[in-house]
């Protein structure tokens, strides 16, 4: 506005009462906006302009729609004029007497900053910086604040103040709408750090005009990751406030309008710059939202520097005390109990990508489908082009056969925690659309990691865009967001530029002529790997056989079991009892599983016939032993087919028997494993082993190797940066990562994961050639090791505390799978370690059946009372006759 006072002898109108307020705006150096206190909404507010001075006109952009109007810019010094108000009185009380009151309503008077009259005279501080010109026409020379605003004119021009200095006093500011081509670029540059800024304007509660400083450009910036309620402006002009929306620009306007902020400018979409403004008190983005004047908004959220998740706990807060815009929220779960927001279930099937059967410790099952995600689809025209094609969406749809996978092999059998976020009401057939049953929609987390987050990373899903009133999606929304961002930057699955992965899969289930040429192959290879897709009843299944990419219909051998209720030309044929029970118990068991099948042979109807195992349990028999099933006569054939009568040993008596012999040399013990195994180095060869590593450790010191040069590969020989800070020789057993390599210390025979940083290739020097690896692996020999891990963690730390680190006697007895089992001898005193262990109670004796070690077992066999005997011999019943063997 034009920042000229009135005349100080005009006055159509003179109330001399004094008011307070406080101080909302400075408009120039000599006229402010001062409001009430606010009593149930925004308060009023009046202009108040300063008598008796002037100070220079603030720059006015030409109105729109009148041609002849036009830019003009800040007169000299009215920028400082105004700044210098700006941070004297901004927010603070001020009392003031209205002196004139002209036709139009404008009004003129006195201003002091506080309560009273005694505070600072506002006209006279700015005509004392030489700020402001006093207006001397028809000045009354008995009027003595007239006179003093005089008196520090004249000061301020001795001084040469302000103004009355020598050029200078102007301000260019600059509408970065006009002046900048590409605001993108702009924005970019610079690489979102907090700027100072000044608040010029609040056009609702998140949108803002901010002048830049030092640059001085002036720009609209709307509040990243939130929306206030707007002004709609109807077609006479006029605007209608939406609910809330007067209140929420007041909220914004009392605490940022014409302060001192920073600003972080963060993105620039479609020419609408997107910031965060950060005040000392607080962030005007999170208050917002937690005194519910604003909502979240997901397109800018992702840009939201501060934390997306703060934002939703603040919109969170809001909702749950229902305040101002969510005063008529209901929760999308506000019906169901806690035990039914949140519980721990065992997922049983993978329905498609986004949805999965659990069963719930109550033993009831409940269907899930993953919150906020859309599995992989195809268009229209896509799945119309083959329609005389059976069309099957779990191969037939590009990714959906690998997201399936990804949640099978990840889920399947496993405990989930479900949190339910929103329960889908259900929907009516319509036009093109089909009918939905109500849904259960939820996150699901397993070890911590949110499933839909995985999927959708993985590039195997994609993120539902809501409405912005639709309250109903995943409590994780911004992380799914922010995965599926990642995954299209990285060009992973539905993003990929590469050819769609297809999986052409024969379906053989009914069709004879192709099964009777697939059965000699499956017949010959033997056991073989296949997915159960499918459970029609307790004993007929569909699986995938995957190295054969088929579908086969798959009936077990050796049971009938009953029959499930099914259409049949005569009518519905009813279920026989128990099957229910039967069909369950492999659903459980077996469903979508990975499992290894016997093909022996086919029936009429191309259903192959055999023997499913999983995990070491043949289907068959666990039906029949849980009584769901009946043998049937065709078992015999397979169960005794392979059986062979055991011959009776003939008794040869030799000449000359066979000796034990007895070769006792010096080792040393370096480690010893949780099974009981141990690792010696001989002590003939000790020296030689300290010379290599003082030989190979002085030569890494003088050539130290490159800190993550060394990519380590499984059966690599290396040398590997032990906890005590030395280098050792090692092979590498397994990469998990760079971070996490498995070593075994070929020379010590412990093992230890380490980081990649940690290793390096061994020096040819020093290899196995030079000086083979000196850690050996044994068994102890007669012994048979508790399979109880406590017993057996007993037996262990016994074993440490006596032999490992020192000198011992070593005899191999006779040779094993992995390694030679051997007697081993104290150094000093020459008693039997193994023979102790026995005495003690700790281990049982392991009865040989050689002749020549007879000897040596009746030693062992003095058992006593002790530890693991302290019951009695608990071996009586693990005899060959009750069917356990050695």
């Amino acid at each position: 506005m034009a920042s000229v006072s009135a005349p100080a002898q005009a006055a159509p109108t003179s109330t001399a009462t004094l008011q307070r307020g406080i101080v909302k705006m400075v408009l120039s150096g000599c006229a402010i906006i001062v409001r009430g206190q606010p009593r149930g909404g925004p308060p009023p507010e009046r202009q108040i302009n300063l008598s008796n001075i002037r100070a220079g006109a603030m720059a006015r952009r030409a109105a729109q729609g009148q041609p002849d109007t036009k830019d003009t810019p800040d007169e000299p010094w009215a920028f400082q004029a105004r700044e210098f108000l700006r941070k004297k009185l901004i927010g603070k009380e001020v009392c003031f007497t209205v002196e004139i009151r002209t036709a139009l309503g404008r009004e003129y008077g006195m201003v002091y900053l506080g309560k009273d009259t005694t505070g600072e005279n506002i006209a006279e501080s700015l005509v004392n910086e030489g700020l402001a010109t006093v207006r001397r026409e028809g000045i009354r020379g008995n009027n003595p604040e007239q006179a003093r605003l005089c008196e520090l004119e004249d000061q301020a021009k001795s001084s040469k103040k302000g103004m009355w200095t020598e050029g200078g006093g102007t301000h260019t500011i600059r509408d970065l709408k006009y002046t900048i081509e590409n605001p993108r670029n702009f924005v970019d540059s610079l690489h979102q750090k907090p700027i100072n800024a000044i608040i010029e304007h609040v056009r609702d509660g998140s949108v803002v005009r901010a002048l830049l400083l030092p640059d001085y450009y002036l720009v609209t910036v709307m509040l990243s990751g939130i929306k206030c309620p707007t002004f709609k402006r109807e077609a006479d002009g006029t605007e209608t406030p939406e609910p809330f929306a007067a209140e929420a620009k007041f909220f914004t306007e009392s605490r940022l309008l014409q302060r001192d902020v920073q600003i972080i400018l963060e993105s620039c979409p479609n020419q609408i710059i997107l910031g965060t403004i950060l005040h000392p008190n607080g962030n005007i983005t999170e208050l917002l939202l937690k005194e519910g004047f604003a909502r979240c908004v997901d397109w800018s959220m992702a840009v939201y520097t501060q934390g997306a998740e703060k934002l939703r706990a603040a919109e969170r807060s809001a909702k749950e005390r229902k305040v101002r815009i969510w005063k008529d929220y209901v929760a999308p779960t506000a019906n169901l109990d806690q035990k039914d927001r949140q519980f721990v279930a065992k997922v049983m099937q993978v329905v498609n990508a986004d949805a999965m059967v659990v069963k719930l410790n109550s033993g009831e099952y409940k269907t899930i489908h993953l919150s906020s995600i859309r599995p992989p689809r195809i268009e229209g025209e896509e799945k119309n082009k083959d329609k005389d094609k059976r069309f099957r969406p779990l191969y037939d749809i590009p990714y959906m056969f690998e997201a399936r996978e990804f949640l099978r092999k990840k889920l399947i059998g496993k405990k989930v925690n479900v949190t339910v976020d929103y329960i889908r009401a259900a929907t009516g057939p319509g036009e093109g659309t089909p009918a939905f049953p109500e849904r259960t929609c939820a996150t699901v987390t397993i070890g911590g990691i949110n499933i839909a987050e995985a999927l959708v990373s993985k590039g195997l899903a994609t993120v539902i865009r809501y409405r912005q009133d639709d309250d109903q999606r995943s409590s994780h929304y911004d992380e799914l967001l922010a995965a599926e961002a990642r995954a299209i930057k990285n060009g992973k699955g539905l993003h990929s530029k590469k050819e769609v992965p297809i999986h052409r899969v024969a379906d053989i289930s009914g069709e004879t002529q192709k099964a009777k040429q697939f059965l000699p192959f499956l017949q010959r290879a033997g056991r073989s790997e296949a997915v159960v897709e499918y459970v029609f009843s307790g004993s007929r299944l569909k699986l995938y056989m995957p190295k054969e990419t088929c579908l086969i219909t798959f009936l077990l051998a050796g049971i009938e079991c009953p029959r499930s209720s099914r259409n049949l030309p005569g009518g519905m044929q009813v279920a026989e009892p128990f099957s229910d029970e039967a069909m369950l118990f492999t659903k459980e068991l077996v469903l979508q599983r990975e499992v290894e099948v016997e093909v022996e042979s086919m029936d009429k109807a191309g259903n192959f016939i055999g023997w499913l195992h999983i995990e070491g349990v043949n289907l068959s028999v666990a039906l029949v032993e849980n009584a769901l099933s009946k043998v049937h006569f065709t078992a015999e054939r397979h169960i005794w087919a392979n059986y062979e009568e055991k011959p009776v040993e003939e008794v040869v008596h030799l000449s000359e028997e066979k000796e034990r012999v007895a070769n006792y040399r010096p080792v040393y013990v370096t480690e010893i494993t949780d099974t009981l195994h141990f690792y010696t180095q001989d002590v003939e060869t000790g020296g030689q082993l300290e010379s290599l590593m003082e030989t190979m450790r002085a030569e890494i010191a003088a050539q130290p190797p490159v800190e993550g040069s060394y990519s380590a590969r499984r059966g690599d020989y290396c040398i590997s940066k032990f906890a005590d800070g030395e280098w050792y020789r090692a092979r590498v057993e397994k990469v998990e990562s760079p971070a996490k390599v498995h070593v075994f210390y070929i020379d010590y025979g412990n093992r230890e994961v380490v980081s990649s940083t940690r290793l390096a290739p061994m020096p040819p020097a020093f290899s196995t050639r030079t000086l083979p690896a000196q850690a050996t692996e044994y068994a102890f020999a007669f012994i048979l090791i508790p399979q109880d891990e406590d017993a057996r963690a007993d037996v262990v730390d016994c074993v440490v505390r006596d032999i490992q680190n020192s000198q011992c006697l070593l005899n191999v007895e006779y040779s094993g799978a992995t390694c030679p089992f051997v007697t081993i001898q104290f150094g000093d005193t020459k008693d039997d370690v193994g023979l102790g262990l026995v005495k003690e109670g700790l281990v049982m004796v392991d009865v040989r059946k050689e002749k020549h070690l007879q000897k040596m077992v009746s030693k062992k066999i003095e058992k006593t009372a002790l530890n693991i005997w302290r019951y009695g011999d608990f071996r009586a019943d693990d005899a060959d006759e009750f069917g356990y063997s050695r």
